[in-house]
């Protein structure tokens, strides 16, 4: 298999299933023949911990997370405002302490009511 990045968070820790691949950070899985890609497919996107997320819902962080150009830093434990899915590379639009912010999915977790 040559190393391919993951679709979703564009990471290299590939695993390589009998009729899939599944990445090992954010846990997308795509099939072999990934070349042919379904432009009409809804997205899904899932936290760190495989829950699929929606608008709406509310996060919370799971590692401490160092805002780039600023000297800020985001808490574990640390939960958003109702969020809301984008399109790109930072799935999640959202506000926390106050910011106005855009994550990956990998850094959060969902947060049950």
């Amino acid at each position: 298999m040559s190393k391919a990045a993951c679709p979703m968070c564009e990471m290299d820790e590939i695993l390589d299933h009998e009729d899939r691949y599944e990445c090992a950070t954010c846990g997308h899985e795509w099939p072999h023949d990934s070349e042919v890609d379904a432009p009409d497919a809804e997205r899904v996107v899932k936290d760190a911990y495989g829950n699929v997320l929606a608008d709406g819902d509310i996060v919370a962080m799971i590692k401490d997370l160092k805002l780039g150009g600023t000297s800020q830093v985001l808490k574990v434990g640390t939960k958003s405002k109702p969020i809301r899915l984008v399109d790109g590379d930072h799935e999640i639009s959202c506000k926390m302490d106050g910011l106005a912010i855009a994550l990956k999915a990998c850094f959060v977790k969902k947060v049950v009511a």
